[in-house]
């Protein structure tokens, strides 16, 4: 990469992860920026994150932050993807939401009680920045522009959870799934393919996100493929008929 800004840095992240030195590269070189809450900043602003931020690179299966743990810090996503969830009864996962490239993590805890409410995990291996929470705050308080985006981000979460929380009580099961799979489209996309989902999901995840059991995802999925909705090639799933997905995502009985 030409013309880089390279430096190492100490990491700050949740207390459940160490601190250690990663490499980092400047904020004016990452073109994620651009399409992310801090796209309009101006170079004061930009400066002060890129003299307090820091970087860490994850592994699939590692966990950015973990619910109940002090909020320390925003992260911001350079690659990946990332599921959002919280403990439920019996130990049992729920999904609460999906984070890609661009996507920030923590402002509600953050601006709450400075607690995480859920724990996030790497779906694939992602490049994350860290903001501290005081420098995001004083931010915040100095930028009206940043301060509304992040209220537009907030009322789209709870107009998303308010949604979610209607369908577990009241749709059936395989709309569920259904509207599960295109919310994976909508954040991941497809493969170069244009069908297969950019994003490989364990039937008991699914089963999370949708508000059901692990064997009763996997019997949707079966009876989704075999009604020429959905292909379901090893771990992968192919959207056959996008139309027919989304009419049985808002279908009823």
């Amino acid at each position: 990469m030409k013309n880089k800004t390279i430096r190492e840095k100490t990491f700050i992240g949740a207390d459940n992860i160490n601190m250690k030195t990663c490499r980092d590269i400047s904020c004016n070189e990452c073109s994620v920026r651009y399409s992310s809450i801090f796209c309009n900043s101006d170079s004061s602003d930009i400066s002060l994150i890129e003299a307090a931020k820091s970087y860490r690179l994850y592994k699939k299966g590692e966990i950015l932050f973990t619910e109940g743990t002090p909020a320390r810090a925003l992260l911001c996503i350079r690659t990946g993807k990332i599921k959002i969830s919280q403990g439920g009864a019996y130990g049992r996962e729920h999904i609460m939401a999906l984070a890609a490239q661009g996507d920030v993590l923590g402002y509600r805890a953050i601006l709450d009680d400075g607690i995480y409410s859920s724990t996030a995990i790497a779906l694939e291996d992602s490049q994350v920045c860290f903001i501290p929470a005081t420098v995001f705050s004083d931010l915040l308080k100095q930028n009206n522009g940043l301060a509304l985006k992040i209220s537009i981000l907030l009322a789209a979460e709870l107009k998303e959870a308010n949604s979610k929380l209607i369908a577990t009580a009241q749709q059936p099961v395989k709309e569920r799934i259904a509207q599960s799979l295109l919310f994976m489209v909508k954040y991941y996309g497809f493969e170069p393919d244009g069908a297969t989902i950019n994003m490989v999901i364990t039937r008991e995840e699914l089963a999370n996100m949708a508000g059901t059991t692990r064997e009763t995802a996997t019997r949707m999925l079966y009876a989704m493929r075999d009604s020429g909705i959905l292909g379901l090639p090893g771990k992968k799933i192919t959207v056959r008929d996008i139309r027919l997905l989304e009419g049985l995502s808002h279908a009823e009985g």
